[in-house]
């Protein structure tokens, strides 16, 4: 029984964590990434410069950026492997709050190791620390409670074994999987202790693949062949599942379409001659035609979010119900639905030998095929069109330009903005593996891009990684380029420039509020830059003057390699010639914000005033409340 500190233990028993899948076994732990302060250098510092050869340590410089790593290196590893992230007691702990929301929602593992007060609470209050007159208990640290999918504070050196063997359950479950929080005081982390060798052990954590019930299976494969429009909803669970390949048979044996959610995007490559892409509010005009008409939508490894429905206003066929497969049993049974809990693969797989011999109504699967054909020649149109007037080229055409560059092995990395609608739509998915596509949306985190995008090449160094990221987006977190450039990380930044938050531009002109308060622009005599009514541009540049802001000279003092494009064309030549390069690039490009992309007959739901002063918003409103009008509740479930 060696005597150790609890955080040496820690270092110890992380090191020994071991997944399984399908036969394969790996190393669940990476590494630990961190940034020191008093309640954490002489506890997890101390044993990870002691030990480095069992957890290697990788410095991060803002803690919620760490997070954010983590979240992209385990979503590239299909949650087969994770990161711990550990900080000081105080502002560092509640940095990492919004990068554990994020992995929560997202339902991706990370470990957090915040350092926390005293146990023995004899130099309370310490620096840093929140007093709670009524409930002495209480740190910083509870924050961290609704946004973890399990949270411990360890306050005795015995605790540890139970929690981190607890905390080890949630990480590799798939169903239950998300941010898992240990807090550690600092005078427990260096305290010793007697460890059982058992505890230290190599332990392997067996990923078990769930069949569906079978009264589940053969009821679900009795109404899909009674549907006569059925049509299949990709998320994230089949790429996780390593599903695509199972997915494509499916498909090809059935004849039933696929449109794909933002984390499912890629499921089915986009040549395929029945993948509609994008569904629901940011999706195409193929998908979102034939999810009116459906009778029958399966969901395979979807959460069914808002945009994926379009606030519930996607499916409109009055008889419509829903089959869900998922891991989960609180998704599997939205809607109303036939839940079938079971891993995306193993479910595909029976379905697909249970359903042999039937195919779909010939009308709709050729009309499945018209749209999608359709929409790829809408996708070209689109990521082609230069500006006639010589101006900064459109988001599409930079989404073109890096589609093409990536091949079919590069993988895109966005979060935030009008980046990832536009991405949704128009990305040419073209990995058979579904892992081109890395698009942080379930909570959409402004930041996320670089950092994440540092971890997905981690986790992936044979791949080129493309992070496409907005001047609003790149503001929030810029400082992980440092770490890009120590630790000599080679990807691609598509910084595009906006001039303003150009996605929350575009949604306030469609509530009638003019882009107010979206420009990065200096108000003159005290009027704010508005746009006009058309939607065109500033309705008065005599009234503001740009900030004289250099997004592109600050990227190159952090050490990044600053490549500039005007046009699209540059662009690409820029993507051609960082190939092969050693550390981070930023390709800085102008884009012009007003030439988005349709809504493609889809809708979100934001509400705008009821009550207003201005035209434009009573107009707005008016709109809103016919779009309202097509909301449902699905609740038709299905008979026994």
């Amino acid at each position: 029984m060696p005597e150790l500190t609890v955080a040496q233990a820690l270092v110890r028993f992380l090191a020994a964590q071991e997944i399984e899948r399908d036969g394969v076994r790996t190393r669940f732990f990476a590494g630990c990434l961190g940034i020191f302060g008093h309640g954490n250098v002489a506890g997890i510092g101390q044993a990870l410069a002691q030990a480095p050869e069992l957890l290697p340590y990788h410095p991060a410089r803002n803690e919620q950026a760490m997070v954010h790593l983590a979240v992209g290196y385990a979503r590239q590893r299909n949650r087969l492997g994770a990161f711990a992230c550990t900080s000081s007691v105080g502002p560092g702990a509640t940095n990492m709050v919004t990068g554990a929301a994020l992995a929560t929602i997202n339902r991706l593992p990370v470990l957090l190791l915040p350092g926390d007060t005293f146990a023995t609470r004899t130099p309370h209050p310490v620096l840093q620390q929140l007093e709670v007159p009524h409930d002495a208990n209480v740190s910083v640290n509870d924050c961290f409670r609704p946004v973890s999918r399990f949270f411990a504070r360890i306050e005795r050196p015995e605790q540890l074994m139970a929690a981190a063997l607890e905390a080890m359950r949630v990480l590799t479950d798939p169903a239950e999987t998300g941010a898992v929080t240990l807090a550690l005081p600092e005078d427990v982390q260096a305290e010793a202790f007697d460890w059982p060798e058992e505890f230290l052990a190599v332990r392997t954590w067996s990923i078990f693949r769930q069949a569906p019930a079978p009264e589940g299976l053969r009821r679900a494969v009795a109404w899909i062949r009674s549907a006569r429009r059925p049509l299949l909803v990709a998320g994230g669970g089949v790429i996780y599942s390593e599903a695509t390949a199972a997915l494509r048979r499916f498909v090809e044996a059935t004849g039933i379409p696929v449109g794909e959610t933002q984390a499912g995007r890629g499921a089915l490559v986009s040549a395929h001659p029945l993948s509609l892409g994008a569904i629901g509010a940011t999706g195409t005009l193929a998908a979102n035609r034939l999810a009116r008409e459906a009778d029958l939508v399966i969901g395979f490894g979807t959460r069914w979010s808002d945009f994926t429905t379009a606030s519930k206003s996607a499916f409109q066929d009055p008889e419509v119900r829903f089959i869900n497969v998922n891991v989960t049993g609180f998704d599997a049974a939205k809607h109303a639905a036939l839940p079938l809990l079971a891993d995306a693969r193993v479910a595909l797989e029976q379905l697909t030998a249970e359903l042999a011999g039937h195919r779909v109504d010939r009308a709709w699967e050729d009309r499945a095929r018209a749209e999608a054909e359709a929409w790829r020649g809408e996708v070209a149109r689109l990521t082609a069109a230069v500006p006639a007037d010589g101006g900064p080229p459109s988001q599409a055409a930079i989404i073109g330009a890096i589609n093409e560059a990536a091949g079919e092995t590069g993988v895109v990395v966005c979060a935030a903005g009008s980046a990832p609608g536009d991405l949704h739509k128009l990305w040419v998915a073209r990995d058979p593996a579904g892992k081109g596509y890395h698009v942080e949306y379930g909570y959409s985190c402004m930041g996320y891009e670089i950092p994440g995008g540092i971890g997905v090449k981690l986790a992936a160094p044979e791949r080129e990684v493309f992070v496409l990221v907005g001047d609003g987006s790149y503001l929030m977190l810029p400082g992980e380029l440092v770490t890009a450039v120590a630790e000599r990380i080679p990807i691609v930044i598509v910084l595009v420039d906006n001039h303003g938050y150009a996605s929350i531009g575009a949604l306030s002109r469609s509530l009638g509020t003019h882009g107010f308060g979206t420009h990065y622009r200096r108000a003159l005599n005290g009027a704010l830059p508005l746009d006009a009514a058309d939607g065109a541009g500033l309705a008065d540049p005599a009234a503001s003057e740009a900030l004289p802001v250099n997004l592109a000279a600050n990227a190159a003092s952090l050490g990044a390699h600053l490549l500039r494009a005007e046009s699209v064309e540059e662009l690409r030549g820029a993507l051609a010639a960082v190939r092969g390069g050693e550390g981070p690039t930023v390709i800085y490009v102008e884009a012009d914000r007003y030439a988005g992309v349709p809504q493609y007959e889809s809708w979100w739901d934001v509400p705008v005033a009821e009550v207003s002063d201005q035209a434009s918003v009573r107009a707005a409103r008016k709109d809103y409340e016919r779009a309202r009008a097509a909301q449902r509740h699905y609740l038709k479930g299905f008979p026994a």
